[in-house]
């Protein structure tokens, strides 16, 4: 399986934009990624070893936490696996709560 590693990150991986891992689900394959870099755990697990909350996992573009089997999800070495980390930031539009349904206009203040 590739795994694509998003370019915050890359420094932890050897400057590598994707990864190859051999790999029978999910977890095993994020396993093997942080064994060949070690650097990576911090920046993709808890301290407890779940996936951190800013974490986005997706499976050939499905998002890993709607997978019925989640991280022990069953791979093939076709498979792809992105790491696509949460974005923050932005402010809500004049007069708008910030909150969910509200538009975001993104400032670079």
């Amino acid at each position: 399986m590739t795994i694509y590693i998003p370019t915050p990150l890359r420094a932890f991986a050897a400057g590598k934009d994707a990864v190859e891992v051999k790999a029978a689900t999910i977890a095993s394959a994020l396993d093997e990624l942080t064994h060949a870099h070690p650097e990576l755990r911090k920046h993709l697990f808890t301290s407890e070893g779940k996936v951190r909350a800013f974490v986005n996992l997706y499976l050939n573009d499905e998002d890993v936490r709607y997978l019925p089997a989640g991280e022990a999800t069953a791979i093939s070495p076709a498979d792809t696996l992105s790491i696509i980390p949460s974005i923050a930031g932005g402010r809500a539009s004049p007069g708008g709560e910030g909150g969910y349904g509200a538009e975001v206009k993104w400032s670079t203040n």
